[in-house]
């Protein structure tokens, strides 16, 4: 169902169809997410919508290209809050994934999941910007100033939850959470 656009600005509507697009695939499933749809859903025509993106390909490339920079950016940001030293990187890790609510970490993962999802299953090279920023968390976590795998236990663990969110395996409650936190916690001491 198309939504009401009526008050979005006009020169916005290269991120209305990116929402739409990732709305839909996160609602309807890939196979749902034509050029199309994510006309319909942005509220703008066909034309519209290629005048931004020329192909199916043009579309998901620009998803993982917006992903990849909000990931960036949100790292960046928890990174910035924490204190410099060693084990920054690993601590900004695990706070980007436990400290924030449940709510909050489904939502940024039901987000990023439609995007991999879609780019995925239309061409796996389209992940490769997602690969490099996760290259260079895995770089500035790697080293960090911690005990050779300390942090990329942290990583790893983060990574398993969100893939967890993803596939619907489990989630954490609030117990686990606190459980889960205060032994990655102790893996961030710094080398002595």
């Amino acid at each position: 169902m198309a939504r009401d656009h009526a008050s979005t600005p006009a020169t916005d509507a290269r991120t209305r169809i990116l929402d739409a697009a990732e709305a839909i695939v996160r609602a309807r499933g890939v196979p749902n997410l034509t050029l199309e749809a994510a006309a319909r859903e942005a509220g703008v025509s066909k034309g519209g919508l290629l005048y931004h993106f020329s192909s199916k390909e043009a579309l998901l490339s620009a998803l993982l290209g917006r992903l990849a920079e909000f990931v960036s950016q949100d790292f960046t940001e928890a990174l910035e809050r924490l204190p410099p030293g060693p084990g920054r990187a690993a601590r900004a890790m695990l706070a980007w994934g436990l400290e924030v609510s449940e709510a909050e970490a489904n939502e940024r993962c039901d987000r990023a999941a439609a995007v991999f999802l879609a780019a995925f299953h239309h061409d796996p090279a389209l992940l490769d910007p997602i690969r490099a920023v996760v290259a260079r968390l895995r770089e500035a976590v790697a080293t960090d100033g911690l005990a050779p795998g300390h942090g990329m236990a942290v990583m790893a663990a983060m990574d398993g939850l969100f893939m967890a969110r993803i596939f619907g395996m489990y989630e954490l409650g609030p117990d686990e959470r606190r459980d889960m936190h205060a032994a990655l916690s102790r893996l961030l001491d710094p080398v002595p």
